[in-house]
């Protein structure tokens, strides 16, 4: 018996319609005794919530009594369906039963407002039609309705369709077991499309108070304060809503209040920022260094290693005299030679005052100013770069075919100077206002 339960159960799981008809054959009371030996996992049940419409319609097409039987948590298969979303399964339960739409769960709340809190749209409009009076039912235990449940559900097109399709004065203006209406919840949770839906679309009272004698703007100035505070007092306040009777939390001036609020959620969220900032500091200076030691290596390498190389032994009567282990390029280009040397060392230099910098710990480093101070540094650098590239090649490119390389090459390098200076100048602005920023946090 056990076995054959286990077929179902997977039948049910899958949505096998074969494998339930095969069972069905063998046992013809295979349904009733699982449903009276199970309290939970029945096959309708679990067919229900996994949406196996065929399953279920072959169910219901020979135990369509089954529609009515509860599991531990006193819900029914429309129940499960409802939450779920399965629109066709739900018309197959309720064309079984139609008065399944007023049971009760555990929790006091019928398939409708299992729907509402799911915000299962199409399924609501199905158990609307079916069954209207079921979106007028309290929830028990809380006292709530169904307009109640999707304010504090945050279902806004749910909400709308309820109202829309029994939005009567009374029914909006039902209160809880707390005596807040659905006004008071959404501005409580501060959900500013469904406040300004509720004043522009519905008989909703402002100033209703609930057993606490609080309105909804008494609720607004109790809580805690943030940047939506200042669209919804403007919301109630052109629904005459009258100012809180708490005294102080709302002054003679809102906007002054509103000014006050919004500077008290800044400083909710400094440790953010601030936290943005070191990390971007510390991308920075990561990347400064890898770039630094990197150019480094090359200056270090080019400059003990020049172009056209060293003279291997000495020529005391060459003009002018050679001597072993200096630069050629000294010899045949001086003025390049020179060139080449100065560029060459600032590059040098520079590097190794940004690499100096970066594992100095100076406490001014913290600050992003001294990020844009060592990215110029970087910058002299890299021109430096490029006059030393010049340089190099200039030197050891044969002389039928310097004259027409030179020119090109010329070109290029002052393109790349003006364009380093261009960013240099561009960034000159941001970097004094980010070091005036700095002074003052």
């Amino acid at each position: 018996m056990k076995r054959v339960e286990g077929l179902l159960f997977y039948a049910s799981e899958e949505g096998n319609v074969t494998l339930l008809q095969t069972l069905l054959q063998e046992d013809p009371l295979i349904l009733d005794r699982v449903t009276i030996n199970r309290c939970d996992d029945m096959p309708l049940h679990v067919a229900s919530m996994l949406g196996h419409f065929d399953f279920v319609n072959e169910i219901l097409s020979r135990k369509p009594q089954l529609a009515r039987e509860s599991d531990s948590q006193r819900r029914l298969p429309l129940h499960i369906a409802s939450a779920k979303g399965h629109v066709e399964i739900v018309k197959a339960l309720l064309s079984a039963h139609p008065d399944t739409c007023l049971a009760r769960d555990r929790d006091g709340r019928n398939p409708l407002h299992l729907a509402a809190i799911k915000g299962r749209y199409e399924v609501v409009k199905e158990l609307l039609q079916a069954q209207p009076h079921a979106a007028r039912a309290m929830v028990e235990q809380e006292q709530e309705t169904i307009l109640h449940l999707c304010v504090k559900h945050n279902q806004l097109e749910v909400l709308k369709l309820l109202v829309e399709s029994m939005g009567d004065h009374e029914f909006v203006n039902s209160k809880d077991g707390d005596g807040n209406n659905i006004l008071h919840l959404a501005v409580a949770d501060k959900q500013i499309e469904t406040i300004n839906f509720l004043l522009l679309n519905t008989t909703i009272e402002v100033n209703a108070s609930n057993t606490n004698g609080e309105t909804s703007m008494d609720i607004l100035a109790q809580g805690p304060k943030d940047v939506k505070d200042q669209q919804i007092i403007r919301s109630l306040t052109r629904a005459d809503a009258v100012k809180p009777k708490t005294e102080g939390l709302i002054e003679k001036n809102p906007q002054k209040w509103i000014s006050k609020t919004c500077l008290d959620y800044k400083k909710l969220f400094p440790p953010i920022s601030q936290k943005k900032r070191e990390d971007w500091l510390d991308k920075k200076r990561n990347t400064l260094m890898v770039v630094a030691s990197f150019i480094a290596t090359m200056a270090f390498q080019v400059g003990t290693n020049p172009p056209s190389g060293v003279w291997q032994e000495d020529n005391p009567d060459a003009s002018p005299p050679r001597n072993a282990g200096y630069a050629v390029m000294a010899n045949n280009h001086p003025v390049l030679h020179h060139i080449f040397l100065v560029s060459n060392t600032v590059g040098f230099l520079s590097t190794l005052s940004i690499i100096l910098l970066l594992i100095s710990g100076l406490s001014f480093l913290k600050h992003r100013g001294s990020t844009w101070i060592m990215m110029v540094i970087m910058w002299i650098a890299t021109t430096s770069l490029s006059i030393t590239y010049y340089v190099s090649i200039t030197v050891t490119t044969p002389k039928e075919q310097a004259e027409t390389i030179r020119p090109l090459s010329v070109i290029i390098v002052f393109v790349w100077i003006g364009l380093m200076t261009l960013v240099v100048g561009g960034h000159m602005p941001r970097l004094m206002a980010m070091a005036k920023e700095d002074q003052k946090a």
